[in-house]
């Protein structure tokens, strides 16, 4: 019996890379992924040249290759149902990444449901070393794999892929490297078959790495109207039955249908964050009185709820508390006919709002208070704004605590101790 994914669909990959998401230095700064990327090309071709895969057809599935606005989630999970390998990415990061984590699992389990108690056979996991990492960080489920990274040469084993990538005197190491890793990932599809699963939510999985050693959380508050309570002069076309609903660019982007909150949602995941989305009136009670915050804040703001009493009330208020860790993002979408009219109106009293909170943006990301113009800024934007909270919540709220003993005296430095015997040396020297 064939046990193979059938291969008539042109969107099934042969493999899906696994690999820890690098945070970005800056909102306009190269793609720190963009190694990976490169990795990952040659390994398509590679694929591409050992097999015999019909013209376009899918080689592998990596997540940057997604268009900004499609449902990301579904395409992941549909491409976890599906691959026929599996590679994980090894470095420190993958490790701690709970996402990473979550992608392993999916697979497992669609493994482990495809195989009968007599089936021995080893699991289409090939995994590659990107920088390394040290045993005794490897979990349980990566230690019982077989690694075998000196068969692909000592320098590989020592230093991974991406120092063999960025070095030239190693380049000729890394295309042995890499062809290798292709011929062990096509090997593996043909000895190890794996059936189709069902696509699986990876928010309902466990990490399979076990719980993250930091549980890291933001929280997404819109600020919008709902299509019930739109001010004059707004049409309903942006807007659902709640806040959370809105999406400013539902018509000016391709795939962009989805409520800007869920969008917003699955790159926090994406940066191994975990998340809630709620509405500004549910949320600014704890925004404005919560001793302890739970974690830091990205407020979603639409300039059409400073036109509504209640909600220009609430963010005022919000405002005035001047937490550091509640950074707001602004999109605006300029070809809306209904902002073209009423833009530098509901600007100017959204200054008049919050004066403190805009401020405080703007010395992240200009970009991020000045009105967002398109769904791919969004994403260019969302990183840096998060990591800024991030620390500042850190900074301000996080406790930190003093190890475990008891009290150690603070070191002096008293110079240099003169020899004995010596003309300096006398009983009353302090450091006798």
């Amino acid at each position: 019996m064939n046990r193979e994914p059938e291969r008539t669909d042109p969107h099934v990959p042969y493999f899906f890379l696994s690999y820890a998401h690098t945070p970005p230095r800056a909102t306009d700064g190269p793609d720190p992924d963009m190694w990976v990327r490169r990795l990952y090309q040659d390994l398509c071709e590679h694929i591409l040249m050992l097999t015999d895969l019909p013209e376009g057809e899918s080689v592998g599935f990596m997540d940057r290759a997604m268009r900004i606005g499609e449902d990301w989630s579904s395409r992941l999970s549909a491409a976890l149902a599906t691959c026929r390998v599996f590679v994980p990415l090894y470095s420190p990061r993958y490790f701690v990444s709970d996402h990473c984590g979550r992608e392993w699992r999916a697979f497992a389990l669609r493994q482990t449901r495809s195989r009968t108690s007599q089936d021995s056979a080893p699991p289409a996991i090939v995994p590659a070393l990107w920088t390394p990492v040290h045993a005794e960080r490897l979990p349980s489920t990566a230690k019982s794999l077989r690694h075998d990274h000196e068969r692909f040469g000592p320098h590989y084993a020592s230093y991974g892929l991406y120092a063999l990538m960025k070095l030239r005197r190693y380049r000729a190491e890394y295309e042995h490297a890499v062809r290798l890793l292709a011929q062990s990932i096509v090997t593996s599809a043909h000895e190890n078959p794996v059936p189709r699963g069902e696509p699986l939510d990876l928010a309902d999985l466990p990490n399979a790495f076990g719980p993250p050693p930091v549980l890291r959380r933001v929280r997404i508050v819109v600020a919008a109207p709902s299509s019930r309570e739109l001010p004059p002069g707004r049409s309903e076309r942006c807007y659902g039955p709640s806040p959370v609903d809105w999406n400013p660019y539902r018509e000016s982007d391709v795939d962009a249908g989805r409520p800007l909150a869920d969008f917003a949602a699955e790159q926090v995941r994406g940066l191994d964050y975990l998340t809630t989305v709620e509405p500004l009136d549910e949320a600014a009670g704890s925004l404005l009185a919560e001793a302890h915050p739970s974690a830091p804040t990205v407020m979603l703001l639409d300039r059409w709820a400073v036109a509504d009493p209640e909600q220009r009330e609430l963010l005022t208020r919000v405002d005035a508390a001047a937490q550091p860790w509640v950074v707001v993002i602004v999109p605006w979408d300029r070809s809306d006919p209904d902002n073209q009219t009423s833009g530098a109106e509901l600007q100017s009293a959204l200054e008049k709002t919050l004066p403190r909170t805009l401020q405080r943006g703007r010395s992240v990301s200009r970009a991020a208070t000045g009105g967002v113009p398109s769904l791919s800024a969004f994403a260019d934007v969302l990183p840096t704004v998060i990591q800024w909270a991030a620390a500042q919540f850190l900074r301000y709220v996080s406790p930190v605590y003093p190890p475990a003993g008891p009290p150690v005296p603070r070191p002096r430095l008293l110079g240099p101790v003169p020899e004995p015997g010596s003309a300096q040396e006398t009983p009353d020297d302090p450091r006798i």
